[in-house]
């Protein structure tokens, strides 16, 4: 398989130093070390190692983890991602299971499962996603379940096939503006990915959609803003904003390092326009504290335990 890629931005250029608050100790702790081995001794990948997250020691010492299932190589090249990419591997029939028991042996009360694009696999991997839920939902039959999935070049039924598993939560991010979204995201286009979450909750009105994006890329003010009433008018209820950082001098450049007060200043436009949660800060991710940004939605539509 071929992959078209985006061409390199600088290969050579040293990736700026972020400002004081954006520095995270690194990870350590023996509940850190436990789940590391864990994760290991179940043959088991994380975005949270595979894509480099700052939060990684805060999450995995309070014991928890965002799972990364169909491999560690992606089939597309985006430019903002440190995930691997290339020839993805086949499909692990078994990772449904070792996920599960990984899950359980943790007692997670909330359980974020995500992917790398499998542009290879006919349905995107839609119904290894459904297999890890479903045995997910056996072993831990009182969690609440959220997925971050790829966009599945639109295919309405890959969505119809997550839309009718066990899930609370449908995360799809649109990670940047719309008019940055070509130079950043491979094959990704931002229509498509508003299409995807709005399909998502027009096939099971019962989940939660949930989007996130990128600061520091380049983006105008009023360009996020739009973005988040695009996401809007596409039934999105959870948004997370956060600091775009460089993982090395081969990917998108920081434009800017985003101040605490502007994400303030988005956040509290967010919720003015009718997100039910917001979690919007320097080091904030797709599945940073996912659980506790969760539970207040879950719980006002009735769909918790």
């Amino acid at each position: 398989m071929r992959l078209k890629r985006l061409p390199v931005v600088n290969n050579t250029a040293a990736v700026p130093q972020p400002p004081q608050w954006l520095r995270v100790r690194a990870p350590s702790g023996k509940r850190y070390e436990q789940l590391r081995q864990l994760v290991e001794s179940k043959r088991l990948h994380t975005v949270c190692a595979s894509a480099s997250c700052p939060n990684m020691g805060e999450c995995w010492s309070n014991g928890t983890a965002t799972f990364m299932i169909l491999g560690n190589i992606c089939s597309r090249a985006c430019r903002f991602c440190h995930v691997k990419s290339g020839r993805p591997e086949p499909v692990d029939l078994q990772e449904p299971q070792r996920l599960a028991q990984a899950a359980a042996r943790m007692q997670l009360r909330h359980v974020v499962i995500t992917s790398v694009a499998r542009d290879d696999l006919p349905d995107g991997g839609a119904q290894h996603f459904a297999n890890c839920l479903q045995a997910v939902q056996q072993q831990l039959p009182q969690a609440t379940l959220e997925v971050l999935v790829p966009d599945f070049a639109g295919q309405q039924q890959a969505i119809t096939v997550l839309a009718n598993a066990p899930l609370h939560v449908f995360n799809h991010n649109l990670e940047t503006v719309q008019r940055l979204t070509a130079s950043v995201r491979a094959k990704a286009t931002y229509q498509r990915s508003l299409h995807v979450l709005a399909t998502a909750k027009q096939l099971a009105p019962h989940l939660q959609t949930k989007s996130g994006l990128m600061l520091g890329l380049g983006e105008q003010l009023d360009e996020v803003r739009q973005a988040l009433r695009d996401l809007r008018a596409a039934q999105v209820s959870i948004v997370t904003l956060g600091q775009y950082l460089q993982p090395s001098g081969r990917h998108t450049p920081v434009v800017r390092f985003v101040p605490p007060a502007e994400f303030d200043e988005l956040a509290a436009f967010a919720r003015s326009i009718g997100f039910a949660h917001v979690e919007s800060g320097p080091l904030v991710r797709s599945s940073y504290h996912a659980e506790k940004a969760v539970s207040p939605v879950l719980q006002h539509a009735g769909l918790t335990h």
